[in-house]
């Protein structure tokens, strides 16, 4: 199974994957010049009300994680690119999030591999792939 990396857009990590920016809102700062990247998939970020309820708050993490899920189980059609790219070979998800740990791009890659690894491309098992911690 192909690897799914994550890195921030703030670093100079270029690499040789697709690279997918998971953000509903363009990073502020980063000219998109300047940004190497694929696609920039809003749909597949979480909600502007999840997002905005999260605040980065790493006590809400398990609850965003189970919220996000739910979210995408709504719209595979969103994140079926993702997968169909990492059948393929390795991808990179772009986030801008400061915290490595509690970003949607982590919980976004958690929800992928665990639909890759059932084999689903489709919608998945309500709240299943997101739930637990990091």
């Amino acid at each position: 199974m192909a690897a799914i990396h994550l890195a921030r857009v703030y670093d100079d990590d270029a690499g040789e994957s697709p690279r997918f920016l998971v953000e509903r809102l363009w990073p502020r700062g980063v000219r998109r010049a300047d940004l190497e990247f694929t696609a920039w998939l809003k749909e597949v970020a979480p909600s502007s009300e999840l997002r905005r309820w999260f605040g980065h708050d790493p006590q809400k993490w398990t609850e965003f994680r189970r919220r996000y899920a739910a979210e995408l189980d709504c719209h595979p059609e969103a994140w079926k690119p993702l997968v169909d790219a990492a059948i393929s070979g390795d991808v990179t998800l772009l986030y801008s999030s400061h915290d490595v740990e509690h970003n949607n791009a982590v919980a976004l890659r958690d929800y992928l591999t665990a639909h890759l690894e059932d084999g689903d491309r489709g919608a998945g098992d309500p709240g299943r792939p997101g739930e637990g911690g990091s």
